[in-house]
């Protein structure tokens, strides 16, 4: 994966082309089409990654299938070796820390600090479903004699995991490491904003001898990309981290083939302010909670607090500017001036039409230019 190659002094650099990974290979879009990725601290163009489609998450749910079905494959290693792999996923992580730090922040716009955080605690969460794979048990149910009854947990087969935008490694790793530790393929879709992070953790499985075809990455908008993955009848379970609208689409989409899914949606950071609290603090704390992540935040309390704290109470807790800045404490935001709380579907599938990228960050002022 290449992003932003140098050209010659004076000149804005070349952006790169990131590819999807499938069955183990970096690979582009069936019908060629990308699209752009915006640095949002910059407004420039830092790379661009293919545009998935219907025929891409076809190819990526064969390759997941073949993978899952190899008699000596994946599924079928002892839980024990699952968990090295996972292992030495983790590992690898936590070498190439500063690298996947410097491309999260550059990508999302959010501080080099914070992401630094959340790329170790990836490699965690890696860490911990490597022990976790072979502690997964089944029960015995004691019955009548002469009868036996007992139940095991077998993994579901190919899995489809699509993640947003605002921690895009760190809930990655969420999705990913129980998948894989329990013996599921998986077809992994990040957010079309930021998407590189996530293809980054495809090659990282490979070199540490995860098979081809057990983690596949497959970009693009959730109304092709996304939506195909929700439908497909290949694919025994989806699950998705974002807006209740595109859940809501998901689970439609799913009943196709009555597939399992895990949803979490909804919840913009909102808090609860208790007369006796100490306004000042909460002020400044609620500043940083909003601008941190770039998420809106939600006031409710009796009596109102923000008539004790006045206009620009907060003002000056979170500094804007480059994200790369060790004492910067907000860059760009990720999602180029959209507030994920006003889309709401017009027409059915709409709500996986949401995702495309879009510019719209002024790095002098730290904010999004008018839309």
């Amino acid at each position: 994966m290449t992003v932003e190659q140098h050209s010659p002094s004076g000149t804005s650099p070349a952006p790169g082309a990131a590819q999807m990974i499938i069955g183990g290979s970096s690979v582009d879009a069936a019908d060629g089409q990308t699209f752009e990725i915006v640095n949002p601290a910059t407004g420039r163009v830092m790379a661009t990654a293919p545009l998935g489609g219907r025929e891409d998450v076809d190819r990526a749910v064969a390759a997941a299938r073949a993978a899952f079905d190899d008699r000596k494959g994946w599924a079928n290693w002892a839980a024990g070796k699952r968990g090295r792999s996972l292992a030495k996923l983790a590992e690898l992580v936590k070498k190439h820390s500063e690298e996947l730090a410097t491309l999260e922040s550059r990508n999302v716009g959010k501080p080099i600090t914070g992401a630094r955080g959340e790329v170790i605690g990836a490699s965690l969460v890696f860490d911990y479903y490597a022990g976790a794979a072979n502690k997964i048990y089944g029960q015995t149910i004691p019955v009548s004699k002469p009868g036996l009854d007992l139940t095991l947990r077998e993994p579901i087969g190919v899995v489809g995991l699509i993640v947003p935008w605002n921690f895009p490694l760190l809930m990655a790793s969420w999705k990913v490491a129980p998948a894989l530790a329990a013996g599921n393929t998986a077809i992994l879709k990040p957010a079309s904003y930021t998407p590189l992070t996530a293809i980054r953790l495809g090659e990282l499985a490979l070199e540490a001898g995860i098979p081809a075809g057990v983690l596949n990455v497959v970009t693009g908008p959730g109304g092709s990309a996304g939506a195909s993955i929700a439908a497909h009848p290949g694919i025994g379970k989806v699950a998705f981290t974002g807006e209740t609208t595109t859940g809501q689409e998901i689970m439609r989409l799913a009943s196709g083939n009555v597939k399992k899914i895990s949803l979490e949606l909804g919840g913009k950071s909102p808090n609860i302010v208790f007369a006796d609290a100490d306004l000042e603090k909460f002020a400044r704390e609620i500043a940083l909670q909003r601008l941190r992540q770039h998420w809106p935040g939600l006031l409710r309390s009796q009596p109102d607090p923000r008539r004790a704290l006045g206009p620009g109470a907060g003002r000056g807790a979170v500094r804007g500017g480059d994200p790369r800045n060790q004492g910067g404490r907000s860059g760009g935001r990720g999602d180029r001036g959209r507030d994920p709380r006003q889309h709401k579907a017009a027409r059915p599938g709409e709500g996986l039409h949401r995702d495309r990228p879009r510019r719209g960050c002024d790095p002098r002022r730290g904010r999004h230019r008018a839309r």
